[in-house]
Formats: structure tokens, C-alpha cells, sequence
């Protein structure tokens, strides 16, 4: 895709996968390499050492290769057990299925320990499924089902969330005759508890005492931070009464209460544990300090930092990533740098995670040409950016309104092998919309799908945001409804930027028949919509629709804001109903349910000059300055005229506009 300015986007190469394919019969070649001699009899243990310690997987495959085509040696159960775990290990899953059916072959048994290595490495590369099938086969290969293996292929299918698997096979184990041990009831419990199925963890517990299969901490624990993270901190504690706690499942509850914001409580927990000869680790306070820095409070993340040193607990990358973060979020530039080069300094090494904070905190106060240093220098020291490095560079560029440094991003992240993300290439969309590029943001929509990444709702809203703001409605409406085709569903951020748009040019009808859809729907309005709503109803002059989507926000608990305040006073001074206007602005300030701004000041200020006087205006402009707000050149521009339109003379304002028109 080419863009102005010479720039151009690179888009996704597909390349052609290489089927893996393994011989083991002998091949002639031109230029034959020496082979072993039949008489050089190789022994089992030489073979295994051999295949186990060699780094190269290629190599060790032409060993394995070359040895089955002498009459050296005949491999046995061990040898292809080695060679099957060697290739699992790198998800070579044809090599293990053709070694399998080689073995089956050749009339070599499989072990329930070489049987449990398959379905590991099918695990590993994310083919649970396929690891059903060959446990299906088992007999096939000489192997009979054991609870070790079941309990093995239950954790394949859990670790890919394949819970409607999962209850079937667990049947099926009963039904040959096999009691499930605590291995497999955690994995069942795991199952339910990542499925938020609690109830039937706490059913599952009561089983395995009625059968004589004590739960363990690990039971006891998967069933605790499961409670934590759907918010049954109180319920989470009551079971943790009945076993002895250990560093887990405090962590578990702390974490819960940090979700909770119950930080008092969660230090509490800190003081229970040294009272119970139990040390908080790592992730004990790092929960603590990351729950802390996520609520901007940096001092408190910092105390318990220095509660973490007295204790003689070393804190690791997440723990100074997680203050890295805070101080960022909180302004503090400076210090953040300092965490980080005191991080570096102490001999942790930053990982992709810590470098994207770096980054993302960077970009969020504009420092654009610091935040490519930090990638570049990520690249020197051999880490890997990832997606949402990328994505975060390209959004930061997109709010500076840096086109060529976007570009340059995406290319950069396409050549190195990184597949975009819907996030990523949202962030390609919203640079393009900023810079009234509206048929490339088109384009690489269009792109998306047929990369297999399907544009979001986000996306969407994106683009029509942009195309609204342009004032290019028709086309938004257009997206709107492509975005229907494509099976999105518009939220209400989608009906807030079309209402935005639509009302800015005065297409009131049709905003209105949208409000009404958005009424049809049940979709919550928010206080973004009722804002909108309201400024388009007194953009309108309805001032009695108005004033009754005002009362509706109120009544459905929505909070206004200084915005909500702003569109009031203004549109009261529009109309000549200036003592409303400072009623609603006195009122609401001395009930301090908001603090009036420039914009509140001004356009009161431009009410009173126009409807009252000038005497009358400087009062609030004092008030104003009294109240720590500084007048910008609005304010400015409507003093001057009230002064120039009091003495009568206002030509001189007119040539000053003429001027500032011409340039």
C-alpha cells in the first residue's frame, strides 16, 4: 500500500508451509558418506547419550537416520522415546507420528512413559485434540490406558479450554475401571474453576473426601484464587480456614483484595503471614506494589517496596515494571527513568513486557524520538519487540500526527517476521484518519479480513470517528452499515461518534431517528451519549428536550461532568437567560459538585457582555483569576469586544478579523 510522501505500507507475506517428512530407509546417493561399519555393533547407552546431548535436531535425525539403515543397531523402545521427545520438544508432531507408526511397524512396545511424551509434545505445540485421537489408538501401539496417562491428556485438554472434552473422557476412565487419584481431581477442579464453575469445585472437593482422596494445597488453592477472581474474597477466606495456608494461597487472597481495592486488608494479610512464620514472596508484594501503581498511588507502591527490602525479599522485573507504570501514569517522567536505570544497573535484565512500559510511557507524554531509542536499543540487546511493542510506537505516533514515523513502525515490525494484531492495525487506521487519508484507512480495513484478522468494533469506531470529525457523515453511514455486514455489532461508542457528526452539521432529523435506534436497542446510554444528546438538542434550540435529557441523566444516576455544565451555561446564554446561567454556575460550584474552567468562565463572560454589561463581567473575570484559572485568548477576544462595542466603535475589531483571515 503506498502513502504520500513517498511512504508506503508493507503488508503480509504469506509464505508456504514445508511439510516435515522422516525416512528412515536407505537413500543413494552420488557423493556417499561413510557409513558404519556392520561389524561396529553399537550398544543402547551409547545411541541414547548421543541423541540426547546433541543441540541440532537436524543432526541428531541424520544420526537416527543413519544408524537405522546399517545393521549396527536396531533402535529400541528408549532410542525412539529419545528421538520422539527430541522432535516434541521443537512441535515436530509429523516426525513423532511417523516415528509412532514406525515403532508399530517394527513391533516395538510403547511404555506408558513414551506414550505420556507424546501427548506432552501434542500439548506443548496446541493439538490436544490430536492427542485424543492417538490416545484412542493406544492398543494400536502395544500401551494400555493408566491413570497417569489420562491424567496427562485431561491437562493437554484443559490447558486449550477444551471443557466439553474434558467430563467425557473423565467418564470414560471410571469406566475402565480407574480411580482418579488428586492429580486428576485437581485438573477437574482446575477445569470448573477456569470455566467460573465454583459451585461445582466445592461439589468436586466434597467427592474426593467421600471417595478417601484428601485434597492438598494445590486442591484447596485452584478453588481459593478462582473465588478471588470472580470477587468472592469473604467466601475465598472461609475456605481457606479449613487447611493450613501457605505462601499461595495468601497470595491468591491478596491478590483478590487488591482487585477489590481493599488495600488495608491486603496488608493485613502481610502481618498475618510473618505472625504465621510464613515470608511473603515475590509475587506477594509485587501484587501489592502492581495494585498500587495501577491507582496512581506511587507512594504507597514505594512503602511497600521498601517493606519488601527490610524483609530481605529481592524484587524481580514485574515488581520494578509495575513502578515503572505507576510513575508514568502519574506525570512522573523522571523518576521513572530512574527506576529503570537503577533496574539495569542491579542486573535485571529487561524483558519485552518492561521495555513496552518503557515505551508505552514514553509515547503517552509525546517523547516519540526517546521511545525509538528504546526499541532500537531492545533490538541491540536481542529482545524481541512484540505486537503490542509495535502497536504502542504506531498509537503513539498516530497522536503525535507523525505519518512517516507510523509507517516506518509497521514496516519495521512486517519485515521482522511480526504479524499485525487488530490492535496494531487500528493504530495503523487511526494515523491514516488524522491525516484525512480516509480511502487508505479504507484499504487496509479491507486488507484486514483478508489476512484473517477481522476488523473490531473498535476499528470501526475508529474510522467512523475520523470520518465524522471530517464531517464525511454519508461515508461513516456507510461504515456503519459494513460494519453490520461483517457481523460487529455497534456499541454506543459507535452512536456517539455518529451523533457527534451528525449534529456538527446541523442534520438533526437523522441524529434523532438515531437516538431513537439507540433507544429500540436497550443500549446504556453513558454520560459521553447524554452530553452529546444535550448539545445537540441546544444546538437545536430545544430547549425543552433538552432540559428533559437532562433530568433523564440524572434520574438513571448518570454524574454530570464539567462538559455537561459547559453545554448548560453556554446554551443559557445564547438564549438571553443569563441570570439562569449564573444561578447553575454559582450553585453547582459552591455545591462543589464540579469546578467551573476556562471554558465555563468564558462563556458566561461572553453572556453577561453581551446581555449585561461590562462592569458586570469583570466581577466573574476576578473571581476567575482570584480562583487560580488563567483567561486564554477566548476570554481575551470577548473582553476586547465588549470594550470596543461599550465605546461604539467596533471597527477596529473587524479590521483585526479581516487581518487574522488573510493571514
Amino acid at each position: 500500500m503506498y502513502l504520500k510522501e513517498g511512504c508506503s505500507l508493507l503488508l503480509k507475506i504469506h509464505k508456504p508451509t514445508r511439510p516435515f517428512v522422516l525416512s528412515t530407509n536407505p537413500v543413494p546417493s552420488l557423493n556417499p558418506k561413510p557409513q558404519i561399519e556392520p561389524t561396529q555393533i553399537l550398544k543402547e547407552s551409547d545411541v541414547l547419550q548421543r541423541l540426547k546431548h546433541e543441540p541440532q535436531l537436524g543432526l541428531a535425525l541424520e544420526y537416527f537416520r543413519s544408524i537405522a539403515n546399517s545393521r549396527a543397531f536396531k533402535h529400541t523402545q528408549l532410542t525412539y522415546q529419545a528421538m520422539i521427545e527430541k522432535l516434541g520438544s521443537q512441535c515436530e508432531m509429523d516426525g513423532v507420528q511417523y516415528l509412532m507408526h514406525q515403532m508399530k511397524l517394527e513391533g516395538v512396545g510403547c511404555s506408558e512413559e513414551l506414550f505420556i511424551s507424546v501427548v506432552k509434545s501434542y500439548r506443548r505445540a496446541g493439538l490436544a485434540e490430536q492427542a485424543l485421537k492417538m490416545f484412542y489408538r493406544i492398543n494400536e501401539f502395544g500401551c494400555k490406558p493408566s491413570v497417569k496417562i489420562y491424567n496427562h491428556l485431561l491437562d493437554a485438554l484443559l490447558c486449550e479450554n477444551r471443557f466439553q472434552m474434558i467430563n467425557p473422557i473423565y467418564g470414560n476412565m471410571k469406566k475402565d475401571g480407574m480411580e482418579p487419584n488428586v492429580f486428576t481431581y485437581n485438573i477437574l477442579l482446575k477445569a470448573l474453576c477456569k470455566n467460573d464453575r465454583v459451585d461445582g469445585a466445592h461439589k468436586l472437593l466434597v467427592e474426593m473426601s467421600k471417595k478417601g482422596c484428601c485434597p492438598d494445597t494445590v486442591s484447596y488453592t485452584t478453588v481459593v484464587s478462582a473465588l478471588c477472581r470472580l470477587g468472592k474474597v469473604d467466601e475465598a477466606r472461609e475456605l481457606a480456614c479449613r487447611f493450613e495456608h501457605n505462601v499461595a494461597v495468601y497470595n491468591a487472597l491478596v491478590n483478590g483484595l487488591c482487585k477489590e481495592f481493599k488495600f488495608e486488608e491486603a496488608l493485613a494479610l502481610l502481618v498475618e503471614m510473618a505472625d504465621k512464620g510464613l515470608d511473603p514472596n515475590v509475587i506477594t508484594y509485587s501484587t501489592i506494589i502492581s495494585s498500587f501503581s495501577d491507582v496512581r498511588n506511587v507512594e504507597s507502591a514505594l512503602a511497600v517496596l521498601a517493606k519488601m527490602f527490610v524483609r530481605g525479599c529481592r524484587p524481580n522485573i514485574h515488581t520494578f515494571t509495575s513502578l515503572i507504570k505507576g510513575c508514568f501514569m502519574e506525570g512522573r517522567v523522571s523518576e521513572a527513568l530512574d527506576l529503570w536505570n537503577r533496574m539495569v544497573r542491579e542486573g535485571f535484565g529487561p524483558n519485552v513486557v518492561a521495555y513496552t512500559t518503557v515505551i508505552h510511557g514514553l509515547c503517552s507524554v509525546g517523547n516519540m524520538h526517546e521511545a525509538v531509542s528504546v526499541l532500537h536499543e531492545m533490538e541491540r540487546k536481542g529482545c524481541s519487540p512484540n505486537v503490542t511493542t509495535y502497536s504502542t510506537l504506531i498509537d503513539g505516533f498516530a497522536k503525535a500526527g507523525n505519518l512517516v514515523g507510523a509507517s516506518e513502525t509497521w514496516n519495521n515490525m512486517m519485515a521482522r517476521g511480526c504479524c499485525p494484531n487488530v490492535i496494531a492495525y487500528t493504530c495503523m487506521v487511526d494515523v491514516l484518519c488524522r491525516k484525512y487519508m480516509f480511502n487508505r484507512a479504507q484499504c487496509l480495513v479491507e486488507n484486514m479480513t483478508a489476512e484473517g484478522c477481522p476488523p473490531n468494533t473498535v476499528t470501526f469506531n475508529t474510522f467512523i470517528k475520523g470520518l465524522c470529525e471530517d464531517g464525511e457523515v454519508d461515508w461513516a453511514v456507510k461504515v456503519l452499515n459494513k460494519m453490520r455486514e461483517n457481523g460487529c455489532l455497534p456499541n454506543i461508542t459507535t452512536y456517539n461518534e455518529l451523533l457527534d457528526g451528525l449534529f456538527k452539521v446541523n442534520r438533526f432529523e437523522e441524529a434523532f431517528g438515531l437516538v431513537r435506534e439507540i433507544d429500540e436497542k436497550g443500549l446504556k446510554l453513558n454520560l459521553v451519549t447524554y452530553n452529546t444528546i444535550l448539545n445537540g438538542f441546544c444546538r437545536a434550540g430545544m430547549t425543552k428536550e433538552a432540559m428533559q435529557v437532562f433530568s433523564n441523566m440524572l434520574t438513571r444516576g448518570i454524574k454530570p461532568d464539567a462538559i455537561t455544565y459547559n453545554i448548560l451555561i453556554y446554551f443559557y446564554c445564547k438564549q438571553g437567560r443569563i441570570k439562569t446561567a449564573t444561578q447553575l454556575f454559582n450553585s453547582t460550584g459552591a455545591a462543589k459538585e464540579w469546578c467551573p474552567d476556562v471554558i465555563a468562565y468564558t462563556s458566561l463572560l461572553w453572556g453577561i457582555c453581551n446581555s449585561v454589561s461590562l462592569d458586570e463581567a469583570m466581577v466573574y473575570l476576578d473571581k476567575m483569576i482570584r480562583k487560580g484559572i488563567c483567561p486564554n485568548i477566548g476570554t481575551w477576544d470577548v473582553l476586547v469586544r465588549c470594550f470596543f462595542s461599550s465605546l461604539g466603535h467596533l471597527g477596529p475589531i473587524y479590521i483585526l478579523d479581516d487581518i487574522l483571515r488573510e493571514g
